[in-house]
């Protein structure tokens, strides 16, 4: 049920003082951003402020040692796409990184994924979406969660998807191997573009949209919004918004059970909803962790889970040994 997680917190307050000068983010020399919408983003509202980067080298904010790059106001979303390095194995992973829908953890949750994958010769994108107040967010000044009129981080979702499928055969990518990877709030589109591909979240606007944007594997990283408690009661049950059928592809799930922004029970259910489903899932719990660690190696053994993913990526055949 993610509130305002404590990294968005922390960074926000953090970042107060910075944001009103910092550059619009930018990637690393040589790579460029793609604009994933011809024109204006469909259903925009005017942007209130400009985009901003900021980082924050404050001992409190660190994350193994490491700032944390921080986006937010983007109104213009792009992906950055990282080519394959050594052997192409014709793999691509899209990044959805975290922030609560108010913010983008870029490199945390964004760039450090394709530092990792691309000398493993899968390609990664990292996707810049929408925000802030995108999706089904925490709301600090009425104390509960909102729900926009028009989901445009998931519009952002579907549409890179489908741009990166039109795009394969250009990016050295095989078009049945492109998966989602998420962390946190981002890990809630890794399932939402999983569960919900047989409907179009916005208006087709060139022929990419003729491509499929289901997943054909999807990475949700100590994932939100996938289950809400009713009251007293910690009742395992799904949230509505998620559907799940027999098509949701291959599924790797991982989670800390120390979680205090996103508990336990959110890849609980969704695990207990796939098995129901038949769909190929594969969990793995921590005692320990926290939320928000990214592929920062920390004193925790739930942040060797990287190597988890490769291993499973060989069981479910995207990539060989």
């Amino acid at each position: 049920m993610m509130k305002s997680s404590a990294l968005v917190a922390c960074v926000t307050l953090s970042f107060g003082v910075l944001r009103a000068h910092a550059e619009p983010w930018q990637p690393p020399a040589g790579l460029a951003q793609l604009p994933i919408w011809p024109g204006t983003a469909p259903d925009a509202p005017p942007a209130a402020e400009p985009e901003s980067f900021a980082q924050s080298f404050a001992q409190k904010d660190l994350i193994a040692g490491k700032p944390v790059g921080w986006v937010t106001n983007v109104s213009s979303p792009t992906m950055t796409v990282y080519p394959a390095k050594g052997k192409n194995t014709g793999a691509a992973v899209i990044v959805f990184p975290g922030g609560g829908f108010m913010g983008l953890a870029i490199d945390l949750e964004g760039t450090e994924v394709c530092d990792w994958l691309t000398p493993k010769g899968i390609s990664c994108v990292v996707l810049k979406y929408r925000v802030p107040r995108s999706e089904d967010y925490h709301d600090e000044k009425l104390h509960h969660h909102v729900e926009p009129k028009v989901p445009t981080a998931f519009q952002d979702a579907q549409r890179t998807i489908r741009l990166v499928r039109s795009r394969a055969a250009q990016w050295g990518i095989d078009p049945g191997k492109i998966g989602v990877l998420g962390f946190s709030a981002g890990g809630y589109l890794a399932v939402k573009t999983a569960t919900e591909f047989k409907q179009r979240a916005y208006q087709p606007v060139d022929a990419a949209d003729e491509e499929s944007c289901r997943p054909d594997f999807s990475v949700p990283i100590y994932p939100g919004h996938l289950w809400k408690p009713r009251g007293d009661s910690s009742e395992l049950r799904l949230s509505p918004r998620i559907h799940v059928t027999r098509q949701v592809p291959p599924t790797f799930l991982l989670m800390a059970e120390d979680d205090h922004v996103d508990h336990v029970e959110q890849v609980l259910v969704y695990y207990q909803a796939l098995k129901k489903a038949k769909v190929p899932v594969e969990m793995h719990l921590y005692a320990e962790g926290g939320h928000a660690f990214g592929l920062r190696p920390t004193k925790f053994p739930i942040t060797r889970w990287p190597q988890l993913v490769e291993t499973w990526l060989g069981t479910i055949g995207v990539i060989s040994d």
